[in-house]
């Protein structure tokens, strides 16, 4: 079975129950055909005081609260499919084992992620599921793109590699941002732009992802909420050999107390924003830093595609935070990108760069459930 991740999308018809298993949420949507009849969240999954003990209650109390009457399929995300998986699969027994094996390279999102396809398989034991994978759209990689030079027997040992995430993101951006310029997807070179609590970038050519900024975790890349991005791997042996730090210290430093809370204390761009409009020096710093890794992306990607037909900003703050875009793609004139202030400040999918720019800038709306009920469409119908 061949289903292009960010291909052409399936026909937007039939119900489908949509479960993205976080770490600590669970989101869910349920689409009959291209309507939306019940979505939401269950938070504080395991936390005390907070919902559901556990995943499988989540999902159950989900379950239990939806009118599920002529369901076709369940998709649900799941963080890493490893090299294995290039493409959304209907789960089997042999999926669900490698999702399993697939566990050390995401311990906090795999486990969740494999709970929801247990409690949904045996709730609903007669309706296909789909898992979707995240690292999926990021398959098409070139070697030299996921190869990190480190030892090749290590490296090939522990999987150690580029995998990229965000994947169903950016698949359903780079494909709408071809129906923002009316253009065939295959013929369009796109730089998405990912900026949530989590930030990505990463370099579409023609519906293939053929660079990307998270790697073998997504701790790699841009300035996020609570994650440092890019940084010397020195410093981590510096904090293990002089500050005493243990591992799993670091980890925690460098994925939920660093980026932009680390550098403010607080890990929303709004109030980053704010504090820096009233003229506070740690807030103007952090944004400085957060745009200029932004800027040095798409440069880069420029570099790598050649050219460049759009830039398009996604997500929380990619969507919302004007003073980003226009800060991240500022001094790129040359390049022939741009951002004109009046369309930036609007709202909506829409361009923001002039017109006759060279290179059109864009924002657009992302929904990874659609994309995935979208995918386990394209899976359920190519099955047959």
């Amino acid at each position: 079975m061949n289903v292009p991740v960010g291909g052409a999308a399936a026909e937007d018809t039939g119900r489908v129950l949509v479960l993205n298993c976080g770490s600590s949420s669970v989101k869910y949507r349920l689409f009959d055909g291209d309507r939306v009849l019940g979505k939401g969240t269950v938070e504080r999954v395991g936390e005390p005081g907070g919902g559901p003990a556990h995943h499988d209650a989540a999902v159950r109390q989900i379950l239990a609260g939806l009118d599920l009457a002529g369901l076709t399929a369940v998709g649900h995300r799941v963080v890493h499919g490893g090299k294995r998986f290039g493409e959304p699969v209907l789960v089997d027994d042999a999926v669900l084992a490698a999702i399993r094996d697939l566990i050390p390279l995401a311990p906090l999102h795999n486990p969740a992620n494999l709970t929801g396809i247990e409690v949904a398989l045996a709730a609903l034991p007669d309706v296909p599921q789909v898992a979707v994978f995240d690292t999926a759209f990021h398959t098409t990689l070139p070697e030299a793109a996921a190869t990190y030079a480190v030892e090749r027997a290590t490296a090939e040992r522990y999987g150690i590699r580029r995998y990229g995430f965000h994947g169903t993101s950016h698949a359903y951006v780079s494909r709408r941002t071809a129906e923002l310029l009316g253009r065939p997807y295959a013929e369009v070179n796109t730089i998405t732009l990912h900026l949530g609590n989590g930030a990505s970038a990463c370099a579409v050519a023609g519906g293939r992802s053929v660079a990307t900024s998270m790697g073998m975790s997504p701790l790699e890349g841009l300035v996020m909420g609570t994650r440092s991005g890019d940084l010397d791997p020195t410093v981590i042996f510096h904090l293990r050999r002089e500050g005493g730090l243990s591992v799993d210290e670091i980890d925690d430093l460098l994925n939920h107390r660093s980026g932009l809370l680390g550098l403010t204390g607080a890990n929303d761009m709004r109030e980053v924003l704010a504090r820096r409009a009233a003229g506070d020096p740690a807030a103007g710093l952090a944004f400085d830093v957060y745009c200029r890794r932004i800027t040095g992306y798409v440069g880069a990607y420029y570099a790598l595609l050649g050219r460049v037909d759009a830039i398009t900003f996604t997500a929380g703050v990619g969507e919302h935070a004007a003073p980003v875009r226009a800060a991240a793609l500022a001094g790129l004139e040359r390049l022939g990108v741009a951002v004109d202030p009046e369309r930036n400040a609007g709202s909506g999918d829409r361009v923001i760069s002039p017109d006759g720019a060279e290179v059109t800038v864009c924002v657009v709306g992302t929904d990874e459930e659609r994309e995935i009920a979208l995918q386990t469409r394209a899976v359920v119908e190519a099955a047959g």
